[in-house]
Parts: C-alpha cells; structure tokens; sequence
C-alpha cells in the first residue's frame, strides 16, 4: 500500500501512476453472489454446464459491473490518504470493459491521478483506472473515477 502524507505530495504527482492493488481471484462464488444481489442471473456468468456448451469465453465470465464495483476495495487497499477524514465517491465520467473476466482470474487495479480540483471542504480528485487480468492482453475495465476527499 502507498500512502500520501498530504494531498500536495499526492497533487505534486499529477499525471502519474501512483498505486498498484494486490491481485484479486473472481470466484465462482463471488459471481454467484453478485447475481443474487444485482439479479442479475445471465447464464454467461452462473450456468456452468451451458457455458461449457455454449459460451465464446470457455467457460462463465464475471460481470462487468462485478469488475467495476471491485474498484472501491482495490483503491482501498492500494492507496491512503493518511490526512484524509472522508472520502468518498463522487461517480464516473467514464467506463469501458474491453475484455472478459474468466471465472478463476485474478484482477488488479492501476491508479493515475488525472486532475486535483478544490472544492468546498476538501478536493475532488479524478482518477484514470485500469484494472487488467493476471495474463491478459487487453484491460478488463477502465474508468475515470471520481472521488472527494476531506481533511
């Protein structure tokens, strides 16, 4: 994990990458989970037998708002804001998933910091993030995230 001391030694590196998660594996379960949670229960991602049969992927693939919604905890455990009290997610401008996730991958996180832009209290911060598969070729999802942070 990186940790920032300020947002100037953070804003101080604009344009760079500044943190890289640990792998994160996509279980079976994990997708089976988010089915039931987003009822979301497409038979790419949960019926294993027809995706034997049947899917272009091999076998069931994550979803994409699975992928997507790891970006919190990766974040998390990727980058501290010690001199942050509260941060939260302001939203998306932007996202793409350009390449499946097999079930049994692992997946990670790269975070850039885009832009710094004050705000009442604190700072609204975009970031560029790539979340890529353990072997893959191409990113899994990319986002620009948003983010507000106050001290």
């Amino acid at each position: 994990m990186r940790e920032f001391a300020t947002l100037a030694d953070m804003q101080a590196l604009t344009g760079q990458e500044l943190a890289v998660s640990d792998w994160v594996e996509i279980t079976q379960e994990r997708v089976n989970l988010f089915a039931d949670v987003t009822e979301d229960h497409q038979w790419i991602h949960v019926d294993l037998e027809r995706c034997a049969r049947e899917s272009p992927f091999g076998g069931p693939v994550a979803h994409g708002f699975l992928t997507l919604s790891l970006i919190s905890g990766l974040f998390e455990r990727a980058l501290r804001m010690v001199d942050a009290k509260m941060v939260v997610n302001y939203g998306l401008n932007k996202v793409r998933f350009p390449a499946p996730v097999p079930v049994g991958s692992r997946v990670r996180a790269r975070l850039t910091l885009q832009q710094v832009e004050p705000i009442d209290g604190g700072a609204q911060l975009e970031w560029s993030v790539v979340v890529e598969r353990e072997g893959g070729t191409k990113p899994v999802c990319v986002a620009e995230l948003l983010i507000r942070r106050y001290a």
